[in-house]
């Protein structure tokens, strides 16, 4: 017997990933069920290469009999929505920030604290990080397991496709505009983006941090370890898919860069590709429509003690996103809502 599986934001960016992704890994489900907010309602969105979804309007959907939604509307319809589905016996795993520093709710990225997902059932409810925080712990876990990580500096270079499809859309129109000599709109971002970089991602804090900056301290000490200080500058890039990050650490013991290469080759969800040569690294751009996290340019930081820098690259709509939230359904239904 499978599952019913509820994608919720199915026509968003993430949602159809979530649909490709479901596909891809033949997860269990006997029905999934493509919902959105009312303007979307009759679209049809593709669920593998033969199968097509008609949207079902989420405000009115029913989740009694949903095993597991998967959830990615926004913090705002997230709010009304999850725990709703949840009270109707659905285990919602939620993309979106609403519930991601909630203490009831497991914040989860399979290959570093899978065993928080235990705690799924006080809510109902599990959190997706955020897509910046899930590639960075990722490549930070094992080297904290081996190393003891103090403090970690990150510079991050992330796609406008992070912003949803309208994002996507200004930095193809405004590309195209520079080229025929159009004038350069802008609607989404507080500047041009196309030709350019914006070091601003969500609102400003009292601190001077952006929100997104935030997240990726708060969540990585909630997901990794409370004890590790983690200090971001979150930059939007004209690359339409693929974040990259530039990571220093600092650790409280002796590490080397064969060192820590060799540990990075082991660890689950890692791909390092790093030769000191031309193109012996991974970009935005080929590391699109790939699971893995990157990481190459592995290097002793001589700044500090225990010192490491790397370049770590996801794509942002899978591992950042989609895939993350798949694999905790998987572990769901491998550990918990066996039928």
């Amino acid at each position: 017997m499978g599952y019913k599986v509820a994608v919720i934001g199915a026509t968003g960016n993430v949602g159809r990933e979530i649909l490709t992704t479901l596909a891809e890994r033949n997860f269990p489900a006997d029905e999934v069920v493509a919902l959105a907010s009312e303007r979307s309602i009759g679209q049809e969105v593709s669920y593998g290469e033969d199968d097509v979804l008609t949207v079902q309007d989420l405000a009115k959907f029913d989740f009694k009999g949903v095993d597991i939604a998967l959830s990615s509307p926004g913090a705002k319809v997230s709010a009304i929505h999850t725990p709703r589905a949840a009270a109707a016996g659905c285990v919602v795993i939620d993309n979106t920030s609403q519930f991601r520093m909630d203490p009831d709710v497991p914040l989860v990225v399979p290959e570093v604290n899978a065993e928080a997902l235990a705690g799924y059932a006080k809510r109902n409810i599990v959190a997706n990080p955020n897509c910046s925080t899930i590639q960075m712990v990722v490549a930070l876990k094992p080297l904290h397991d081996a190393f003891k990580i103090r403090r970690v500096v990150v510079s991050t270079y992330q796609s406008v496709s992070g912003g949803g499809k309208e994002a996507m859309d200004e930095l193809f129109t405004q590309t195209r505009a520079i080229y025929v000599n159009d004038p350069i709109e802008k609607s989404v971002f507080t500047k041009q983006i196309a030709f350019n970089v914006i070091p601003h991602i969500d609102t400003f804090m009292d601190d001077g941090y952006t929100k997104e900056e935030w997240k990726m301290n708060v969540e990585t000490r909630k997901i990794l370890d409370p004890r590790i200080k983690v200090t971001a500058t979150a930059v939007r890039v004209p690359v339409f898919i693929g974040h990259a990050e530039a990571i220093h650490i600092e650790c409280e013991n002796p590490v080397s860069a064969d060192e820590a290469r060799e540990v990075l080759r082991r660890a689950p969800g890692v791909t390092v590709i790093d030769h000191r040569a031309p193109e012996g690294y991974v970009s935005p751009v080929e590391c699109a429509g790939d699971d893995p996290v990157f990481i190459s340019r592995i290097r002793e930081d001589a700044t500090v003690e225990n010192g490491i820098a790397f370049w770590c690259v996801a794509d942002n709509l899978r591992k950042g996103a989609a895939l993350n939230a798949v694999q905790i359904a998987e572990m769901l239904v491998r550990d918990y809502l066996k039928k």
